[in-house]
């Protein structure tokens, strides 16, 4: 189907969608928190980066990485179109993440980059979490 708007105009349409954020790869993770009995976890904790869960006590920080906007090697991809300006997005969303896991190491804390598609493996993903938690 055509677009009946011009590429300017889709735009700016485009630039006033507001995201939901990644509620449903949250709450699968609060799920498998729950089902292994994982203790000590905070959304929305004021920490730098806006980690998807904090565990204050343990000084780690958890992130759930989209696959297409932090550019996973293995469901990442550039759009079709306006390549140039995704490719220039992904790259600048891969340093940031670099940015924040350096500064929240040099403030003493652990980051965790989970996959979104690593929460298909319940178990591995609640292994990991355990590690990094007993690590501390």
């Amino acid at each position: 189907m055509v677009d009946v708007f011009t590429s300017k105009k889709r735009s700016e349409i485009m630039s006033r969608v507001k995201g939901r954020g990644n509620r449903a790869t949250e709450l699968r993770l609060i799920e498998i928190f729950r089902l292994y009995k994982i203790t000590g976890w905070r959304r929305n904790a004021e920490v730098f980066g806006r980690p998807d869960f904090a565990f204050k006590t343990g000084r780690v920080a958890v992130f759930v990485d989209g696959c297409f906007w932090h550019d996973c090697p293995i469901h990442g991809g550039l759009p079709k179109t306006n390549r140039r300006f995704w490719r220039e997005k992904l790259r600048r969303n891969k340093a940031r993440d670099r940015l924040v896991n350096r500064t929240l190491k040099r403030n003493g804390w652990k980051s965790l980059r989970l996959w979104q598609h690593d929460l298909r493996r319940a178990e591995r993903v609640a292994h990991r979490v355990k590690l990094c938690l007993a690590d501390v």
